[in-house]
């Protein structure tokens, strides 16, 4: 399959995350936020909300929103926090549940997640433990966002110790995937949201990696129709897994996909900005994919087809210099063992049979470990 669908090349999809009771849609297309409050009514227990947005996203897209909650008679207020990774924190989320509290909501209102990753993931949080839990809508605005860390119900905040040590499991009442948000962003953010898309693929689409290796510099370029169809595919993986797997037993792991290599390479960053999540889990990947070669899993083949499309599109393959950081194998390892997937002191990694063929495994030594970072970084 190397061309777009025709059913797929429309302007909206929708699609269904199924947990019983706790079951919600994601509604991908153009120009929702515009019309966000008249969908929203419909959903909302109680016409009162909370905006949560970070100050780059209400630039560009809070007063449209503030706007179409109005113009329906939705009551709201906007909470804005600084950009970045450095508000996905237990100070932020203090000031944010203050702040919340000040305000009196309550639980039969709402918290709306306006932004990238950082607000979707704290924002969630907060309404999972507010008032022990209020409604909260998921509108993220980056590729990285829609296609991953809006869908599944992973809230959380980072610890000085690692990446999302602190949260919980709780899912949003719906997800706005709003494709026009996409035109603002940098062309490095719509790469790192990439990076999360090619996933899917690897870890159990082949014929999706394969059209991405066709189309994917119309989805990096912006093709509103490539766009929606490599969202829609995306969520489409993570909600078939999310609904086998909510709490990450078995299943869902696969979605860790170069996560554990690229954690590690953000908290010895500090999860600063000369290394984002979407270049982390890229590098991540090819760290997965040499070292499923090294132990005669992935054929050396699909491993550089791999390599080839990320230098294709843009995407990292090696650990980048950075002044200031002194990359060590030790350290690495050292971060990989503070990884939330730890389970009897044995690092999880999802390593790969071939392209499309991923599956978790605890049984790695971490000599072998060891031996590929001290590869990668030609120590």
């Amino acid at each position: 399959m190397t061309s777009l669908p025709a059913e797929s090349a429309s302007t909206f999809a929708e699609v269904q995350v199924a947990l019983g009771a706790r079951s919600y849609n994601i509604l991908i297309g153009t120009d929702l936020i515009g019309g966000a409050g008249a969908t929203l009514r419909n959903i909302l227990k109680n016409p009162r909300v909370a905006v949560v947005t970070d100050e780059n996203v209400a630039a560009v897209h809070l007063e449209s929103l503030q706007t179409s909650l109005t113009d329906t008679g939705i009551e709201h207020s906007a909470l804005v926090f600084p950009a970045g990774e450095g508000s996905k924190s237990i100070a932020t989320y203090s000031d944010l549940m203050s702040r919340l509290l000040d305000s009196r909501i309550q639980r039969d209102e709402a918290l709306i997640a306006l932004g990238g990753g950082v607000i979707g993931d704290l924002t969630g949080f907060a309404a999972a433990t507010l008032r022990r839990g209020v409604d909260f809508i998921q509108i993220p605005t980056t590729l990285l966002s829609q296609v991953d860390s809006s869908v599944g119900g992973k809230t959380g905040v980072n610890a000085p110790q690692g990446k999302n040590l602190i949260g919980a499991f709780y899912q949003p009442r719906l997800v706005l995937a709003d494709i026009s948000t996409l035109d603002s962003l940098p062309h490095r953010e719509v790469l790192a949201g990439y990076a999360e898309v090619v996933k899917y693929g690897l870890l159990g689409d082949y014929a999706f990696f394969e059209w991405l290796e066709a189309n994917g510099r119309k989805v990096i370029e912006g093709d509103t129709a490539a766009r929606i169809y490599a969202v829609e595919q995306s969520v489409k993986a993570k909600a078939r897994i999310v609904a086998l797997d909510e709490r990450e037993g078995g299943v869902r792991a696969l979605l860790n996909l170069g996560h554990t290599f690229g954690h590690a390479l953000e908290a010895e960053t500090g999860y600063g900005p000369h290394l984002n999540h979407g270049e982390a889990v890229a590098t991540g990947m090819i760290m997965a994919a040499e070292l499923s070669v090294s132990l005669g899993l992935l054929n050396r083949q699909d491993c550089g087809r791999i390599r080839a499309h990320f230098i294709s599109i843009g995407l990292p393959v090696a650990v980048p210099k950075i002044d200031g950081i002194t990359w060590t194998a030790e350290k690495l390892l050292a971060h990989m063992r503070q990884d939330k997937k730890i389970s009897g002191g044995k690092i999880t990694l999802i390593l790969m049979n071939a392209i499309g063929d991923a599956f978790s495994t605890k049984t790695i030594d971490e000599s072998d470990i060891l031996s590929l970072l001290r590869q990668e970084l030609q120590e």
